[in-house]
């Protein structure tokens, strides 16, 4: 599936950037394949916008902030660069320098603007209408967990990879057998799987190698501990690990796979705690995830990103038992695409984008 020419993906919200990255003044990304910038409006709100000045199309991320005498700041309006055309969060040209203070500026001079939130430390954009909510993460602000925002990289590789491996436990003793794979225990065990109308509930118990050095991230000290997931897909490209451990430890993560283009994805990992910094310091929880992380980055690279989304297109990729949390998830973007008349657009076809109905 080629993410840049299904439609209905512009419709949801992504996890863009970290507000913090935006501190210093706007910052480029690309969503879907589209060129936006983000930046800080003077009420301390995340903008988006087209990343190109409706005067000579320079990038706007070329550009900086602005407040409302024209002075640079970290936060306000964003000036074009080149020619210093300002623009507010709505995308409207508000000042050229070049005109008389008195000088009306047509409504016409304009780019076009993103819905774009801030929500957990996030900038989030949707670039059309949404048409679901982002994720609740109930972790986010109680107490009783804490919060390390472990990564924030470019992968080359799908969403759709990434989010099927997420939910793979035939895997681990293979890719991950360095870390927390058991070599001898290569069969998968079974997920108890529910779904429902943002994706499906996923839990299972597996084996997990626990040498001393990962004793402080599972809280007991067996050379072999188990690992209670509590698993859960979200519609289009997230999904939340929630795993415990006997010592009542819980290591939640929460991933969203955000789409660049059609063969890089943007990593964004938080990482909830139910223990303290005595009994587990942020870095070596930093590390441990980053090690394993490092594990399916490498084989999900060699992965082609186009992976198949319509099963019905027989002989192109095949499947065994332990994928069935994949195939829900084809399942679910499957009946997504059809309610939305799209169908799946793959690399080879003779159109770009083969609407089979009205939007329903």
């Amino acid at each position: 599936m080629l993410v840049t020419l299904q439609p209905v993906f512009r419709k949801f919200w992504h996890a863009v950037m970290p507000l913090t990255e935006l501190a210093n003044g706007p910052k480029p990304f690309r969503l879907l394949g589209e060129d936006i910038v983000l930046f800080i409006d003077a009420d301390g709100q995340p903008a988006a916008l087209r990343d190109r000045c409706c005067h000579r199309t320079a990038r706007l991320s070329k550009g900086w902030c602005v407040d409302a005498e024209g002075q640079a700041c970290a936060q306000g309006a964003i000036q074009c660069g080149y020619h210093g055309w300002t623009y507010d969060r709505s995308g409207q040209v508000i000042r050229i320098p070049q005109y008389e203070a008195e000088r009306k500026i047509s409504p016409e001079y304009r780019t076009t603007a993103y819905r774009c939130t801030a929500r957990y430390g996030y900038a989030w954009v949707a670039l059309e209408e949404p048409i679901a909510d982002i994720p609740d993460i109930p972790e986010f602000g109680d107490p009783g967990y804490r919060i390390i925002f472990q990564f924030y990289e470019e992968w080359q590789t799908s969403p759709m990879r990434a989010l099927e491996n997420s939910f793979d436990n035939s895997h681990f003793s293979f890719v991950h057998r360095a870390t927390f794979g058991v070599a001898a225990s290569p069969t998968p065990s079974k997920y108890e799987l529910v779904e429902n109308d943002s994706g499906f509930y996923a839990e299972t118990v597996i084996e997990a190698a626990n040498p001393v050095k990962f004793h402080a991230i599972s809280g007991v000290t067996d050379a072999i501990t188990t690992r209670h997931m509590r698993n859960a897909y979200f519609l289009p490209f997230s999904r939340r690990l929630d795993i415990e451990y006997p010592s009542g430890v819980r290591h939640i993560i929460i991933n969203c796979f955000t789409p660049i283009d059609d063969g890089r994805m943007q990593l964004c990992q938080w990482l909830f705690r139910n223990d303290t910094e005595a009994d587990c310091t942020a870095q070596m929880l930093i590390d441990f995830d980053e090690a394993v992380t490092r594990e399916d980055k490498d084989i999900l690279e060699s992965t082609d990103p186009d992976a198949l989304v319509d099963t019905r297109r027989r002989g192109v990729e095949y499947s065994m038992e332990s994928d069935r949390p994949g195939m829900l998830i084809r399942k679910h973007l499957m009946q997504l695409l059809a309610k939305h008349g799209e169908v799946e657009v793959y690399r080879g076809m003779n159109s770009a984008v083969v609407p089979i109905a009205k939007a329903a």
